[in-house]
């Protein structure tokens, strides 16, 4: 029984944190290796000093 209650509690309360913590994090490397490649293929473009 008590096992039962740990895994219900891991899988309602552990797992839906750790989603919620780890995803800002993946978003912010995605968005910053895409602004690195963006910089990188459109070097010397005029709309890369107009963004910034």
């Amino acid at each position: 029984m008590v096992g039962a209650v740990i895994i219900v509690i891991v899988l309602l309360v552990v797992i839906p944190v750790l989603v919620l913590a780890s995803s800002p994090l993946i978003a912010a490397a995605f968005g910053q290796t895409l602004t690195v490649d963006g910089e990188v293929r459109n070097e010397g473009s005029e709309l890369i000093e107009l963004n910034k």
